[in-house]
């Protein structure tokens, strides 16, 4: 099903590259690529520290790319499929002026 989402401006897509230019935030992302994790779970497949990945979490959910939830002592994290999507569309809308010409120098 696909999410609506509002449109993104330079600076927040910025942003959201920014988040998503680190190696260790790249595999996070890949990781719940396949739907909601705990924490302790992420630890393990990722072999990470909690420290190193608490930090990499935090970082994602700023800017806007993680959603969590707690359920007793563990917390669990989803991708924000709007904010993925919002950043597609900034892309595609990017790729379909790139090809354009430029102007004549005057």
């Amino acid at each position: 099903m696909a999410v609506a989402s509002a449109p993104i401006h330079a600076d927040q897509a910025r942003a959201l590259l920014k988040a998503l230019g680190d190696p260790v935030r790249l595999r996070v992302i890949e990781a719940l690529g396949g739907g909601e994790r705990c924490v302790c779970d992420l630890v393990t497949d990722l072999g990470l520290a909690q420290s190193k990945l608490s930090f990499h979490l935090k970082v994602l959910k700023q800017a806007g790319l993680l959603a969590d939830r707690q359920e007793g002592r563990w917390i669990y994290y989803r991708l924000r499929p709007e904010t993925l999507s919002a950043l597609q569309a900034w892309l595609t809308d990017l790729g379909a002026h790139c090809g354009a010409p430029a102007k004549p120098c005057s």
